[in-house]
């Protein structure tokens, strides 16, 4: 497992999702306030991008825009129809003023069984 750097912290904006491609998964970032996140960038429903959606910063959760999908940002569960299944969640934090991601191999056979 190897940290992947994508973004100086700053240059997130709050509340805000944005896409990067790490070790060829499209993986959307979100800052939260101090907090990153890091989440599997398609809806399971489709094949939308989640980092075109908005996103609720009070339940933590981001919305695809095409159907209403909602996927926790901490759990990648869905909890409004039609998606059903979770999109994979990975490791994201800030050291040094940038922010870090990591695939790890759970969360990419997870994407896997999108």
């Amino acid at each position: 497992m190897t940290a992947h750097p994508v973004a100086f912290f700053e240059a997130l904006a709050d509340g805000e999702a944005q896409r990067f491609e790490v070790e060829d998964h499209r993986v959307a970032v979100v800052r939260i306030g101090d907090d990153v996140y890091a989440i599997g960038d398609i809806c399971t429903h489709q094949d939308i991008p989640l980092s075109e959606g908005e996103v609720d910063v009070e339940t933590c959760h981001i919305e695809c825009w095409k159907h209403g999908s909602s996927f926790s940002l901490v759990t990648g569960e869905p909890d409004v129809f039609p998606a059903t299944r979770p999109v994979p969640v990975y490791r994201a934090w800030v050291d040094n003023g940038e922010v870090f991601v990591e695939i790890t191999e759970a969360g990419a056979e997870a994407e896997g069984a999108s």
